[in-house]
């Protein structure tokens, strides 16, 4: 006869309920929706690609000397990329 290593592990088992993942005070507007549609159909691969071109553009402007433009257009990478990561969230999980 062997012996669990933790015999009292199934009378601490705890049964957890999921949380829901819809509230009604949560809800998305009909604007929210379509604009989740209309971004879904953009493929990922080309919010990489905006943000790349971008760089390329800011450091060319830079290497321009134009700085002012070179370091506005250098601000948007980032909200690019981010914006790809959310489309690829709503892609993968779906409006909720």
């Amino acid at each position: 006869m062997e012996l669990e290593t933790n015999p009292m592990s199934e009378a601490s088992e705890i049964v957890y309920e999921a949380a829901p993942v819809f509230r009604a005070e949560h809800g998305e507007n009909r604007l929210t929706r379509v604009v989740e549609q209309q971004a879904a159909k953009v493929p990922s691969l080309a919010f990489l690609g905006v943000a790349v071109a971008v760089m390329a553009v800011s450091l060319g402007l830079e290497l321009a000397g134009r700085r002012r433009a070179s370091r506005f257009l250098g601000m948007w990478p980032g909200p690019i990329l981010t914006m790809g990561v959310y489309t690829k969230l709503v892609k993968t999980f779906g409006a909720r």
